[in-house]
């Protein structure tokens, strides 16, 4: 954002932050956000490449519809998921591994 919007909205009496701010997380905990996130997006992209969140779904015992939650970040997913829907595709541990080590 330009200087120039921020001192606008601020005069207007808005406050300018991240998602972190609003939310008041951790440090900690924005970056285990940051990991889902990193974890869903690459699993969308796997799976697109090479089966269907079905296909997924019957490989790790879970639904569909939790797949489909997965891969759209949505809070109530376990990183446990995500790693086994990742596992699913034929991701390897160091696939997994250098995923989050690019978060932060």
């Amino acid at each position: 954002m330009d200087q120039s919007k921020r001192k606008c909205l601020e005069s207007k009496g808005w406050k300018i932050g991240t998602a972190s701010d609003f939310l008041e997380l951790t440090p900690e905990e924005a970056i285990v956000v940051e990991i889902k996130l990193a974890l869903s997006q690459s699993l969308r992209e796997r799976r697109q490449k090479l089966m269907t969140q079905k296909d997924v779904a019957a490989k790790i015992s879970s639904s569909q519809p939790r797949i489909a939650k997965a891969e759209n970040g949505d809070a109530s997913v376990s990183i446990e998921l995500l790693i086994r829907a990742m596992l699913a595709t034929g991701a390897t541990p160091r696939d997994i591994g250098q995923i989050i080590a690019g978060v932060g």
